[in-house]
């Protein structure tokens, strides 16, 4: 088991497919303890090379809907009327904090995702 730093893409790319040999290794196994290292590595090497970033406020709202089954006539009780529903969701009128507070506590959407700008 050699094991070493990820620092380039070719060193990446290794990784990955030693990975997908050892990838059903039984734990506390040589192989098994490698492929919990290498995991870490290649985990380290993603998150600071292919940063995946927040989605928008509107698009994490639209995704949390489809996820719950929801329509926009759901959101009246946290938004206000109907037609300010419209309007968030199209991007025409920003989201209050007060809207921010009730859509992070019915929808279970960090509030760090709803507070970006859109």
């Amino acid at each position: 088991m050699e094991i070493r730093p990820i620092r380039n893409e070719a060193d990446y790319k290794k990784a990955l497919e030693r990975l997908e040999i050892i990838f059903d290794a039984k734990r506390g196994t040589k192989e098994g303890d490698e492929l919990e290292i290498l995991s870490i590595l290649i985990d380290k090497y993603e998150s600071e090379n292919f940063p995946i970033g927040m989605p928008d406020p509107i698009s994490a709202i639209n995704f949390r809907m489809e996820q719950m089954g929801l329509k926009q006539k759901d959101l009246v009780e946290m938004i206000g009327f109907k037609s300010r529903v419209s309007e968030i969701m199209n991007k025409k009128r920003k989201l209050t904090l007060d809207m921010i507070r009730k859509l992070s506590a019915s929808l279970k959407i960090p509030t760090e995702v709803l507070i970006q700008d859109y």
